[in-house]
């Protein structure tokens, strides 16, 4: 097959943007920020400045020089570098990183508008308040006093956990590592962020399988790939950067790529082999695959034998899913399932991505554990071009996540067992004894007390469950009275209707945020809620992670704008107004009485990190990259030459030890034909040694030079001491590993890094060398399994492959068997999912708010087959209502199209602003209303969460649609 090559180098365009040509120009603050955010059109900047380039004379040109400033667009997780022009304190102009080895001088429709995101004249400008039903004006002192008032009388009435800390994967990571130590000074676990409803299925089940619940290699890294399968991902819109690397592959390597999703969609359309499947069936459809793979041999027997553990137990559940079956469940024919199991077989290695088509599911974990299983079946992890490549959400959704901004860890994923607090005491040189005190105590099963510090707190996708929902049913002394919706767009999430409800029960509602987001005209509150102005990520600076775990460093490129605050002097201002501040910021820097330094906020969580090694990215490192982008390779990521040689591009965690140390990164996890040194691992020994009497740890197999030539645990103190490699600690790291537990000290509680830098002198793995777990015994389902969706229309399946029955989880009852005894069927026919679109992203605020992007997408929509549309008697362009089984309603445009298959809809979750047909324009402050408003798709999607971590359903409930 001949396809045309490119010699694959990025050409720039052979015109200078507009916004560079007039940069040059006499122009204020205000004429520009009129000119440019008051009309929409490709020439509205150079009308600002008065039309023309003049020429400059000395004097002029020194007074309105242009300086550029580094960041990183504030979308998705590619992590694209924006070069930011700035004049007079004004951003003037951008062009995409070409140096960034991300996107490689690329920026989405969405990148290339982010300036607007900062200048945007739709913000929120100062502190406001509802007071009798309109929004008054007020200062920041009296926000912080009347909301820190009103926040302590609800502690002390009804507990920690009666208030409710939403915190944001918009935040850098270390305003997300200040925000969960703020709940564990404030004392709740009540905390939580977008993660929970966009990833936590695949963290929960990436984890469990192999150690780390993360994206293993990287957007570059599938330049070596040989095949590519996407399955409930549509990155050409999702992440339309990213498509640069997978296409490379496709073109360089006749990659095929093969997409499974119920759309035929954009991504779709490059696709050599598209799959569409009945949403909700991934657990069957890859069964279906593995069924093809295991009956001819086309596993990888020997990777099998010696890393993975548990297979034979997947074997037997693949058994079961004969073509025959699959097509009963999936609608896929066996023949087109034959040909992409070959087609895998045939090309490796391969990758496989997915994003939230995967995982907003009940069985989202079922999900993630079937695809990494997959290929781990083809001997596809650990290598070059392998992989899971987990493409996450917001730009800072994988470092939110991983400094704890959770409801049920802390930070680096140590969970809330005391000896994780300890070592987070440690940490904070905090007295663990008083940490514990800010925590309420609740009264178990057996009569005896307990305390909500080691118990998950409520999820964000059940927050309105922990307003609404009794309180004897919850595992906290009282309900949820005060919201901080920090942000969070809670269009994105499922249940608008009681959410609605939920915000008009509560004392209080507190948004903080650039933009009043939908948490400002849902509800019909008169008073009782505040808006308060946060900074964006362009007027503050700090580090973000990319979704394939490197750290990039911010430059701020702007000052704050009107009244707003970043986000981390906000925190100071509650933590002083709360009596801990001092205490909270005792070991940190401070820039003035509230605002603690950046760099000292990394210092700290790289002194606490060291399960995921977030120890080694010191600021200087991270600026050092940021300075050199240009002398690392596109494809591995590695410094060739100059200051950084030899690193990897934002020091991919785990970046091991201390900076001192120079671990280079680790590009792609679990790679055992590099040294651990040089950026090599193996799976993680997380799960003991041994289980039901066979051997959880590798078998003879280890990483490039290990003195260790087998599997080995995790290294602890006694380990060192039993190898006789206790002498290589020096007398410092001796002396702090005996202040934690002698001999018991293991890596991951070692303050020192003497463990970590010991194991890996000798080339060893500090979290050990084991075999991938392919059945996970502590979840529902250790096996995973097809279960039907809670509101199925497939009735006629609900027998075989039956849901959970009702249960207990995350402090709150959660119904499953419950609800999909109910057939809703025959009233709510057609299958409804949703996604993104390439325009807008998360909720919508920010970029509804942004007129260049307004302008490209102006309405809300459902997608239906022409068929479905016909027969409800429903042409292209007409409104309709779509109505969900639980009352929620959507009045939106039609559109007609073949890209979803019959019997399914498709609307996009980023809009806002109506309600249940109605305009609520008039509720926004003046001027801060986005210029597009529409329904939120939520308000019609239902109830359902994953058995494992509460990830909420969108992807397959049940409507029906009709014309309004």
């Amino acid at each position: 097959m001949l396809r045309k090559k490119t010699n694959g180098v990025a050409r720039r365009p052979q015109r200078t943007s507009i916004l560079s040509k007039v940069a040059d120009s006499s122009v204020d603050r205000r004429a520009f920020l009129r000119g440019s955010g008051l009309a929409i059109g490709g020439l509205t900047a150079i009308a600002a400045t008065g039309g023309s380039v003049t020429q400059a004379n000395a004097q002029s040109a020194a007074a309105s020089a242009v300086e550029t400033v580094k960041s990183v667009c504030t979308h998705c997780s590619v992590g694209c570098t924006v070069i930011a022009e700035v004049q007079n304190g004004v951003w003037v102009g951008q062009e995409p990183g070409w140096d960034s080895p991300f996107n490689l001088g690329a920026h989405c429709a969405k990148g290339a508008a982010v300036r607007e995101h900062a200048h945007g004249e739709r913000r929120l400008k100062y502190p406001m308040k509802k007071e009798g039903g309109e929004w008054k004006r007020i200062s920041w002192e009296q926000a912080i006093d009347e909301i820190g008032g009103g926040m302590m009388d609800i502690r002390e009435e009804s507990g920690p956990d009666s208030v409710y800390w939403l915190g944001s994967a918009k935040h850098s990571n270390e305003q997300a590592y200040l925000f969960r130590k703020f709940a564990a000074y404030w004392g709740t676990n009540n905390v939580d962020h977008q993660a929970r409803i966009c990833h936590s299925t695949t963290v929960a089940g990436v984890a469990n399988t192999w150690g780390y619940g993360a994206m293993t290699n990287s957007y570059n890294d599938i330049h070596n790939s040989k095949a590519i399968f996407i399955i409930g991902g549509n990155p050409a819109e999702a992440h339309p950067v990213s498509l640069l690397h997978i296409l490379k592959a496709k073109e360089q390597n006749n990659a095929p790529l093969i997409v499974c999703d119920p759309r035929f969609t954009r991504t779709a359309a490059h696709a050599d082999e598209y799959v569409r499947l009945r949403p909700g069936t991934d657990v069957a459809l890859v069964w279906g695959i593995l069924y093809h793979i295991f009956e001819n041999g086309w596993e990888d027997k020997e990777f099998i034998r010696t890393r993975v553990w548990g297979m034979d137990q997947i074997r037997e559940e693949v058994k079961k899913w004969n073509p025959e079956e699959v097509e009963r469940v999936t609608g896929v024919p066996g023949s087109q399932l034959h040909r992409v199991a070959k087609t895998l077989a045939n090309n490796r290695p391969g990758t496989v991505i997915w994003c939230m088509g995967g995982t907003q599911h009940t069985t989202g974990n079922n999900n993630t554990r079937a695809y990494c299983i997959l290929q781990l079946a083809l001997g596809n992890m650990g290598t070059s071009g392998g992989g899971t490549n987990i493409f996450r959400g917001h730009d800072n959704v994988q470092g939110a996540t991983d400094l704890g901004v959770l409801s049920h860890t802390l930070p680096g994923y140590y969970g809330l067992s005391k000896g994780a607090w300890a070592h987070w005491a440690r940490v904070w040189d905090e007295d663990p004894d008083w940490l514990t005190s800010q925590f309420d105590m609740l009264k178990g099963a057996d009569g005896k007390d307990k305390s909500l510090q080691n118990l998950k707190g409520i999820p964000v996708s059940r927050w309105i469950d922990g307003v609404l929902e009794d309180k004897d049913n919850i595992d906290q002394p009282n309900n949820v009275r005060a919201m901080v919706l920090w942000g969070h767009a809670p269009n994105s999430q499922t249940r608008g209707p009681e959410m609605k409800t939920a915000m008009e029960k509560l004392d209080m509602l507190v948004v903080i945020d650039p933009y009043p987001t939908v948490s400002a005209v849902l509800h019909d509150r008169t008073d009782g809620c505040y808006l308060l102005p946060a900074c964006t990520q362009y007027e503050t600076y700090g580090s973000v992670t990319a979704s394939n775990r490197s750290l990039q460093w911010r430059d701020k490129i702007i000052d704050p704008m009107f009244e707003s605050k970043t986000d981390h002097e906000i925190m100071g201002l509650f933590a002083n107004k709360f009596g801990w501040g001092d205490r909270f910021f005792r070991n940190i820097e401070m820039d003035d009485e509230n605002t603690p330094n950046v760099e000292s906020v990394t210092r700290e969580l790289n002194s606490g990190l060291w399960t995921i090694g977030y120890t080694g990215q010191s600021p200087e490192r991270m600026k050092l990259h940021m300075a050199n982008q240009h002398t690392f390779d596109r494809t591995t990521l590695r410094a060739v030459g100059g200051p950084a040689d030899g690193d990897y591009y934002g020091l991919p965690w785990p970046c091991w030890g201390t900076a001192e140390m120079g671990h280079p990164g680790t590009p792609n996890l679990y790679d055992m034909s590099k040294p651990v040194s040089e950026g090599g691992l193996t799976f993680r020994a997380r799960f003991g040694v041994e289980r039901d009497g066979d051997n959880l740890l590798a078998d003879g197999v280890y990483s490039a030079n290990s003195e260790i030539q087998d599997g080995y645990p995790e290294f602890t103190m006694q380990m060192l001491m039993d190898l006789g490699w206790d002498s290589d600690l020096t007398d410092e790291e001796r002396a702090s590993i005996d202040a934690v537990a002698g001999p018991k000290t293991n890596w991951k509680t070692d303050l020192s890094g003497g463990i970590q830098r010991v194991a890996i002198k000798h080339e060893c793995a500090p979290f050990g060398n084991a075999k991938a777990r392919a059945v996970v015994w502590t979840f529902p389902d250790p096996v995973p399994v097809h279960r039907e969706p809670l509101y199925t229309n497939r009735r006629d399946l609900v027998e075989d492959y039956p849901t959970y029955e009702d249960r207990q989880a995350y402090r709150l009852p959660t119904l499953y068997a419950s609800i999909q005894k109910k057939d809703v069927s025959k009233d709510f026919p057609i299958i409804l999912t949703s996604g993104r679109l390439v325009e807008y992203e998360g909720g919508g605020d920010e970029s509804r708010s942004n007129p260049w992007l307004a302008e490209l997408q102006q309405d809300m929509f459902v997608e239906i087959n022409t068929r479905d549309a016909n027969n409800i008697g429903v042409r292209d362009g007409a409104q309709v209502w779509v109505e969900s089984p639980e009352g929620g309603k959507v009045k939106v445009m039609a559109m007609v199209t073949e890209r979803v298959g019959e019997g399914v809809a498709f609307m996009p979750f980023h809009f806002g602003g109506h309600f249940q047909g109605k305009d609520l324009r008039d509720k926004y402050p003046d001027g801060a209303d986005p210029y597009v408003l529409g329904e939120s798709s939520n308000t019609a999607q239902t109830y359902g969460y994953d058995s494992v971590t509460q990830m909420q359903e969108s992807k397959c409930t049940l409507c029906s649609i009709s014309a309004a």
